[in-house]
């Protein structure tokens, strides 16, 4: 009865982290989905004002939009393999993903920025 008693309350946690991983994904996905189309008509928008930078805006504004989506689909994936599948392939299939999403967020910044995320200092910002 015990064990039962356990077993169900196992999984009804299981289940409620599950929710929050989902969460997390639906979360970065909507972040990336929406800004795409909310930064091409804002591009859209300076162009029609003639702004010399809208290119660069629509840059850095879908860059940033992609790192914080890819924060939250890595901290979805991190609370995945750590709580529900926490199973060596999937811990090794996680360090592989997130070396290859921090050098995608790194490829970003340099993309944005002009230099590498650890030469802010050469940049005159702190």
């Amino acid at each position: 009865m015990v064990a039962a008693t356990e077993t169900l309350r196992m999984t009804a946690v299981t289940e409620y982290i599950e929710l929050i991983v989902r969460g997390l994904e639906i979360v970065g996905v909507a972040v990336i989905g929406i800004a795409f189309p909310y930064a091409t008509i804002l591009c859209l928008v300076q162009i029609r004002q003639r702004r010399p930078d809208a290119y660069q805006r629509l840059k850095v504004f879908i860059g940033k939009a992609l790192q914080l989506g890819l924060e939250f689909l890595v901290a979805a994936d991190i609370v995945r393999t750590v709580t529900i599948e926490p199973t060596r392939e999937g811990i090794v299939s996680l360090g592989l993903l997130i070396v290859v999403r921090t050098f995608l967020s790194w490829s970003i910044t340099v993309e944005i920025d002009g230099y590498w995320p650890w030469q802010i200092g050469r940049s005159g910002r702190a």
